[in-house]
């Protein structure tokens, strides 16, 4: 394997560290974050890219003294974030072309954070236009596709952030998460991805959808670069010990989360937790009905009643005047449209409904999960993150599920959903190949506030699954090795 794919394959963590000890320029590691960024443009991974913006940064970090021990944990590591995440100078477009002038004066709260963390900018990832997708299908800037068959979707919304990482042009990538926008692309592509409880993370220059259950997260190819970032965001633990699965008591929610799977899924979901048991885990069947009933109930009447008033929150803040209207009306996707075209006119969301989602529908949500942890005595629920592997893309609006059809957006975020309408933190762990050759992911959610057990928990449910899949996209050609 040459020099420059042993690079792209260094996680953050031992890219820091290297760069940290003086062993790895961030000149070089940059350049061939950019050469491999190049060799994959054809995935539609990325919206902005500024490379001698990205060198000059680098060159001015080799230039300084190394940080001093305990600072900087993420000195020199260029990350890539979802375009709907603010980084000034470059541009925010949500994903849509009508926002293409939109280039913001200020980072958004995470950025930073991690700017300050030591980390860089790589450039800005392709996402589902104005985040209302579950698939990565952009239709004003082009598809992100999956690693693993560039035919298919990568999940959305951050769906350029799974192309990056699964190709290996970024070594960990900045997304946001409502209802499933990190898990979903990190189950259809062989990724980690992790959402924090809500407003554990800044929420300041995130474009919204609704600040009820909108949080930043992040996606990479291991648990330790999930704590690693979150140690940079929240002043989480720098590093964590993996949890021993023996004793570890684990809810499997049987009704709505493990029904009507797409047999790969069921297949490798159910492997996974042999694998669980194997390892010590107490599997405990538990009630979540509940809970999927009230997100069913609330979650879109919460969302559909703040997107406006949150949208021009955003736009105030960078004194840029706001026309909804005129923002609908440029939607071009066809998933997109028809949830924008509902926020006007006789079938906008009623102030009386939406008092009675967020005030009551939620707050029950909340306490059966709270319940359903302290009744069983639960470290984490564990279930499938999306019943199905990747669609076709061209055939994502709607899709077959256990032989019948309904649309990607229910299907794709039924299991992700209800921990974005709780604010409850979650992460997706990949489970391997199903037996039709495409990832699928196993999903840990965990009580409020739990961040930092949930994800000493995933390392050491990471140790006992599969090693995560690598595409053969992102494998060396043979003459490299």
């Amino acid at each position: 394997m040459n020099r420059m794919h042993a690079l792209t394959d260094l996680s953050a963590r031992e890219a820091a560290g290297l760069m940290r000890q003086g062993d790895l320029s961030a000149s070089d590691y940059a350049r061939a974050l950019l050469d491999r960024a190049a060799e994959i443009s054809a995935y539609g991974a990325f919206l902005h890219l500024d490379p001698p913006a990205l060198l000059a940064a680098a060159e001015l970090l080799d230039a300084s003294a190394l940080p001093a021990p305990g600072t900087r944990p993420l000195h020199g590591v260029p990350l890539a974030f979802k375009d709907n995440i603010d980084v000034a100078g470059m541009p925010t477009t949500a994903g849509s072309p009508w926002m293409a002038d939109h280039r913001p004066s200020l980072h958004a709260g995470v950025t930073q954070r991690l700017l300050d963390a030591g980390a860089l900018v790589l450039g800005k990832s392709n996402l589902h236009e104005w985040s209302q997708g579950v698939t990565g299908h952009n239709h004003g800037f082009g598809p992100s596709r999956n690693p693993f068959d560039p035919t298919r979707v990568t999940g959305g919304s951050s769906g350029g952030n799974a192309a990056l990482l699964g190709l290996r042009a970024a070594p960990a990538a900045i997304g946001t998460d409502t209802g499933g926008s990190v898990r979903v692309p990190a189950a259809l592509c062989g990724l980690t991805g992790f959402r924090p409880t809500v407003h554990r993370w800044p929420d300041d220059g995130l474009v919204p959808i609704s600040p009820t259950f909108d949080t930043a997260g992040v996606m990479a190819r291991c648990v330790d670069d999930c704590v690693l970032v979150d140690h940079a965001v929240a002043g989480g633990p720098a590093q964590l010990a993996a949890t021993s699965l023996a004793g570890v008591r684990l809810g499997v929610p049987q009704a709505c989360f493990w029904e009507e799977l797409d047999p790969p899924v069921e297949k490798l979901a159910r492997d996974s937790l042999g694998r669980l048991a194997t390892a010590g885990a107490v599997l405990v069947p538990c009630d979540l009905s509940e809970a999927d009933a009230l997100f069913r109930e609330g979650s879109m009447t919460i969302s559909l009643f703040e997107i406006l008033p949150a949208l021009a929150a955003y736009f105030a803040r960078h004194a840029r005047p706001f026309d909804a209207r005129a923002l609908a009306d440029a939607v071009v996707s066809p998933d997109v449209r028809p949830l924008f075209e509902r926020l006007f006119g006789d079938t906008a969301v009623a102030p009386e409904a939406y008092a009675r989602a967020l005030h009551m529908l939620r707050p029950r949500m909340q306490a059966a999960y709270r319940d359903c942890f302290a009744r069983h005595g639960l470290a984490a629920l564990v279930f499938p993150t999306s019943p199905l592997t990747a669609a076709r893309i061209g055939e994502d609006v709607e899709v077959m599920l256990c032989g019948r059809t309904t649309t990607a957006f229910s299907a794709y975020i039924r299991n992700t959903g209800p921990a974005g309408m709780a604010g409850l933190p979650a992460l997706s762990l990949p489970m391997g190949l199903a037996c039709n050759g495409l990832p699928a992911g196993l999903e840990l959610t965990g009580a409020e506030g739990t961040d930092s057990a949930l994800l000493a928990l995933a390392l050491g449910i990471e140790a006992v699954l599969p090693r995560a899949p690598v595409a053969a996209a992102a494998r060396p050609a043979p003459e490299e090795r």
